[in-house]
């Protein structure tokens, strides 16, 4: 029985050193190509492989998100004339949960702290965050990426200040006299961010090779809302607002998950839009 176990545990360990891909010499991010033949590149690129290799359910759940959420983000990526890629940054920033919630206050898909979205004309507040809502989230970062790279001109610098802020990444390049964010000394988590975006992109463009065999039945599709109503007055009961469209209050929260209390005050009348879902 133990020998027949030995068998088992080899034969997983087997499959699981098959399953993980090896890292190429040169990777194209961005329409940039990045040479990872020297022995730290290299190195620091494999530790990321490995982790989206061996992260199972989180690597399954980004892969079945996907669905959802690229189709609502790339056009607006082409919209502002950014890279198809820079999605990425947003699947390794919150793992593609539009819940996500970080200990420093960051928030959403693209986890803008409350200051940068502010400053990209998001409200943000105990009633209303719109660092929730998917398409002004998306917007906002497009200009922080935008602006980002008419400063550094490279997109894996870009994704480091994404990380770190553009001050911290501006300072260190003219402290270490360095052009690139990859030839920095940073702190470790900005030193793997850059890495672990292009191995998000390697994993999402071919999951087979990471081990990971996910139907596109089995992934969690975009739907079309139903219907998008435009309020500009104060909505004193969510709950019967989404009654009253045919939805239940669950449903209605899930779709704007903006909507942070159990009514929308708006008493400056401004115009928002809340998605009624179609299921």
């Amino acid at each position: 029985m133990r020998r027949l176990f030995s068998c088992f545990v080899a034969l997983a360990l087997g499959l699981s050193a098959l399953a993980q891909p090896s890292v190429p010499k040169s990777y194209a991010f961005a329409g940039q190509t990045v040479n990872l033949e020297r022995s730290d590149m290299y190195e620091r690129m494999d530790r990321e492989v490995i982790a989206f290799t061996y992260m199972h359910s989180t690597s399954i759940l980004m892969l079945k998100r996907s669905a959802r959420f690229f189709p609502q983000v790339e056009p607006i990526l082409r919209e502002y004339g950014l890279p198809d890629d820079l999605k990425y940054i947003m699947v390794i920033e919150s793992n593609l949960d539009p819940k996500a919630y970080s200990k420093a206050g960051a928030a959403g898909l693209w986890q803008l702290m409350p200051a940068a979205a502010r400053e990209c004309g998001l409200e943000v507040n105990a009633n209303v965050d719109e660092r929730y809502n998917v398409e002004k989230a998306t917007r906002a970062a497009c200009s922080i990426l935008k602006k980002s790279y008419a400063k550094f001109g490279d997109w894996l610098t870009v994704a480091a200040a994404y990380n770190a802020g553009q001050g911290g990444i501006s300072s260190r390049l003219e402290k270490q006299h360095q052009k690139k964010a990859e030839d920095l000394w940073l702190v470790e988590e900005t030193s793997r961010y850059m890495f672990r975006v292009m191995a998000a992109k390697m994993m999402f463009e071919d999951p087979a090779s990471f081990g990971f065999m996910v139907p596109e039945m089995s992934k969690y599709k975009y739907i079309p809302p139903k219907e998008v109503v435009s309020v500009k007055d104060p909505v004193s009961n969510l709950v019967e607002f989404a009654l009253k469209h045919a939805v239940s209050y669950a449903q209605l929260k899930t779709a704007n998950l903006w909507l942070r209390e159990d009514k929308l005050n708006n008493t400056s009348h401004k115009e928002y839009k809340i998605i009624i879902p179609s299921e």
